[in-house]
């Protein structure tokens, strides 16, 4: 009797555990609009494979470099068209892919090269494009086309590129990995703080969720998180690690603010729906891209003093 009184008294904590935490994710819910649960196990998920593939095949990371650009290169263009916007997906993908992979093998400055040819065939190809449909449309129109089009290839693949960049670097992978890192910490802390004592809008017309709070909460995890990584990943001094932190918490919130503008200016919530708890595939990486630019410069700057 006393056994099955202690189970039942088990069972029932547990499933009142389960309700107030059903309860919780619930109010999160519907403050933030995503499933924390779901949000979770994707956002593990894809951190193990990650993590695994740049400390154990840094090729690998190109193949997830590369899928991870096409992706949003293929949802940024479809959530333009379907703003009225002309996007050609087939040119935009293909030489997008060429540009995240050749990073990994040719020199920098040929890379600049790369991508110059890039845009330029995404740009002619939209102008003939258009030249052939003679449908009427107006030059505004068409010029905003051409400029869209070149604005894919450099906010997407080029951003991508630059991070496949830095992993071809000497000890490439664990910079990547470091600032990919910092950037988790700042989102992690911007959302925690936020939603604990967000009570200050930062940049109500662009994303009106995001607060001064929130936005303290990023700064302090970003800067723990790059002193931290300085010390014992990278090998640098501990002040090196709050410029990390500081200039990687600026692109990411950057990035951040960027994308929800493009959102506001489409008139959607999330790019995607392709990933439950999270949106599009660019809803997870707009704070990553711009970041990489910032952790190439930093690698080149800051990479001569390491141990």
């Amino acid at each position: 009797m006393q056994l099955r009184a202690a189970r039942s008294e088990f069972e029932h904590q547990v499933a009142h555990a389960r309700d107030q935490f059903d309860e919780a994710n619930e109010r999160i819910k519907e403050r933030t609009g995503r499933n924390l649960i779901v949000a979770i196990v994707i956002a593990l998920g894809l951190g193990a494979v990650l993590v695994l593939s740049l400390i154990f095949f840094k090729w690998l990371f190109v193949i997830f470099a590369l899928a991870a650009s096409v992706l949003v290169t293929f949802e940024l263009g479809r959530a333009l068209q379907a703003s009225g916007r002309r996007v050609d997906l087939g040119p935009q993908l293909v030489v997008g892919s060429i540009l995240v992979v050749s990073a990994f093998f040719i020199d920098l400055w040929l890379h600049w090269v790369l991508l110059f040819a890039a845009v330029a065939i995404v740009l002619v190809w939209r102008m003939l494009a258009q030249m052939i449909a003679k449908d009427g449309r107006t030059y505004g129109d068409v010029l905003s086309d051409v400029l869209v089009g070149g604005l894919i290839q450099l906010y997407v693949p080029f951003l991508a590129s630059l991070g496949v960049v830095l992993l071809r670097q000497d000890g490439g992978e664990w910079w990547v990995l470091a600032f990919i890192i910092v950037v988790v910490a700042s989102d992690t802390g911007a959302y925690a703080s936020g939603l604990a004592f967000g009570k200050h809008p930062m940049a109500p017309r662009i994303s009106p969720k995001k607060t001064w709070e929130g936005f303290a909460g990023a700064a302090l995890a970003a800067l723990v998180a790059g002193v931290l990584l300085a010390l014992f990943m990278l090998g640098l001094p501990w002040w090196t690690g709050l410029i990390i932190g500081a200039l990687i918490l600026g692109t990411a919130t950057a990035g951040d603010l960027g994308e929800s503008m493009i959102k506001r200016d489409l008139g959607i919530k999330d790019m995607s729906s392709w990933l439950p708890g999270h949106g599009g595939v660019l809803d997870r990486l707009d704070s990553i891209l711009p970041s990489a630019t910032a952790a190439l410069a930093l690698y080149y700057l800051l990479s001569p003093l390491a141990a």
